[in-house]
């Protein structure tokens, strides 16, 4: 597991599945990503390996070359598995200011539920 990137995504959540299933159909050259529910054992394992503060988190996480990132920041840097399209975004989202972007994390991941269906069961790949 190690030397890949993983997206660490809540696998109760319809918001998350759609995201994984929308980043995994649109790679760009080269993408080696990972998915795993955030209660699987090997996300559990790669939680506990983070800062306490991350590990407190309840967020996404992303561990993109060894570093992690939550919320926001790692929702944004998902583009950059992307085909160049919409890579191009990750800039002009970068340019919001850190509490906004936050904020707007925070708000989606309050409401998910009530906007996006619960899957049936867990469609992450374990690859």
């Amino acid at each position: 597991m190690i030397d890949r990137d993983f997206l660490l995504l809540d696998g109760d959540c319809g918001l998350c599945h759609r995201l994984a299933t929308f980043i995994d159909k649109r790679p760009a050259n080269g993408v080696n990503i990972g998915y795993r529910p955030i209660l699987s054992e090997d996300a559990q394992q790669i939680i506990a390996k983070l800062p306490k503060k991350q590990q407190d988190a309840d967020s996404v996480y992303l561990i993109r070359n060894g570093k992690s990132y939550i919320r926001s920041a790692a929702g944004i840097r998902c583009l950059l598995y992307m085909r160049w399209y919409y890579k191009m975004w990750f800039p002009l989202l970068w340019l919001i200011p850190f509490p906004l972007r936050d904020l707007g994390y925070r708000i989606i991941a309050t409401y998910r539920h009530k906007f996006f269906k619960r899957p049936t069961e867990c469609l992450f790949r374990v690859d």
